[in-house]
């Protein structure tokens, strides 16, 4: 049996081989890293795949969210809410833009913004609400939408980890995650569904006045408000034109080694397996499962006794980091978050796997939690 990985950018390389490097050749010959027509051919390609009017490429996702929140011309210290359960890099770049990030908890079923908590957390600072489709799953954007208008609050999605996501609203119309709230993001690091092979990211909008902040900004802040500066460059822009164009195809066969997994663990209780939304297809960013707090950190122990490697996406709830929070929130106050923290653990996921590697896989996740339990 083959190594196992966690994710695969190798194989996808070998498979895209001749088309990548084509795109590299191309790049190289110009000798126009900066600004070239790729980057421009890949921001239309995203507008298309995405079915939003306008895309701004930038350097990575961080950039990105920045590009967004920046554009909204939130005055400093503005709240912005983000879920107890995520990226410490989201609470950060809120931060980092003079806003003050405040959490909410989670549903414990999708990982996604429980709608009731968010609304429990607007007040009259309240400027924003960030969506995180989480693990490649819509967040219930039907009822932030109603709470952004409602309250008149901006509504940013983060398309990182769901990429070709489809949602389904109450009007039965189908949207690709990122083309819902007024403003979008997505990160294009290594790890995420397009496996760059180096950094970047993209914000997008169907507002043209959002978009031409967003593009002036890009450019060292040339709008005179903002000192900032962050550009896609071209070898990287025409490797992700390359890649984009097979994502649904590789989310496709992320859902069939996802239909693996619920298969084996639906034996048992003592793994649950992720649930699907019914308002989202699943994309599988991330296969991660729940299994008791006490047996989590044993079994990834477990696993990579085995050479199975896992990770803990995430160990701490954002509302315990002080740094972010100066003791605001306490223990006890996102209870879904938190155990969350506690049991969650995502397995490999990645459309390279084979059926013996899975087999291997579920069966020592099964054996250990049995033991265990």
């Amino acid at each position: 049996m083959e190594d196992i990985k966690m994710t695969s950018t190798k194989a996808l390389y070998a498979k895209l081989k001749p088309e990548l490097d084509a795109a590299f050749s191309t790049v190289m010959a110009s000798m126009g890293m900066e600004e070239g027509q790729q980057v421009q051919a890949f921001a239309e390609s995203i507008v298309n795949y995405l079915q939003v009017q306008h895309a701004t490429p930038c350097a990575n996702g961080a950039d990105a969210l920045q590009l967004a929140l920046l554009s909204l011309q939130l005055p400093v210290d503005t709240e912005v809410i983000l879920p107890a359960f995520g990226h410490e890099a989201i609470a950060a770049t809120v931060a980092a833009a003079g806003l003050q990030p405040v959490f909410a908890d989670v549903d414990a079923q999708t990982f996604t913004l429980d709608p009731a908590s968010v609304e429990r957390h607007i007040t009259p600072a309240t400027g924003a609400i960030v969506a995180v489709h989480q693990f490649g799953q819509c967040a219930p954007m039907q009822e932030l939408l109603e709470l952004a208008q409602k309250y008149k609050r901006w509504l940013v999605e983060d398309v990182t980890q769901a990429l070709g996501a489809v949602y389904v609203g109450e009007d039965e119309k189908e949207r690709k995650a990122g083309a819902i709230g007024q403003v979008g993001y997505t990160s294009f690091f290594p790890t995420k569904p397009l496996l760059d092979s180096g950094e970047g990211g993209a914000a997008f909008t169907k507002q043209t006045e959002l978009a031409e902040r967003m593009q002036q900004i890009s450019q060292n802040g040339r709008n005179g408000r903002y000192t900032f500066n962050s550009r896609l460059d071209t070898l990287q822009a025409a490797m992700l034109d390359v890649k984009l164009k097979y994502t649904d195809e590789y989310n496709e066969a992320r859902q069939e080694i996802a239909r693996f997994y619920d298969n084996a663990f639906a034996e048992t209780e003592l793994v649950q397996a992720p649930q699907r939304a019914t308002y989202s297809s699943q994309t599988y960013h991330q296969y991660t499962i729940q299994v008791a707090p006490e047996v989590r950190n044993g079994l990834q122990q477990h696993l990579s006794d085995n050479f199975i490697p896992s990770a803990v996406y995430y160990p701490q709830p954002l509302h315990l980091l002080e740094k972010y929070t100066s003791g605001k929130y306490k223990p006890g106050d996102f209870p879904v978050a938190e155990l969350l923290s506690e049991s969650v653990l995502s397995l490999p996921m990645h459309s390279e796997l084979k059926e013996d590697q899975l087999a291997y896989i579920c069966l020592h996740v099964l054996n250990y939690v049995k033991q265990n339990s």
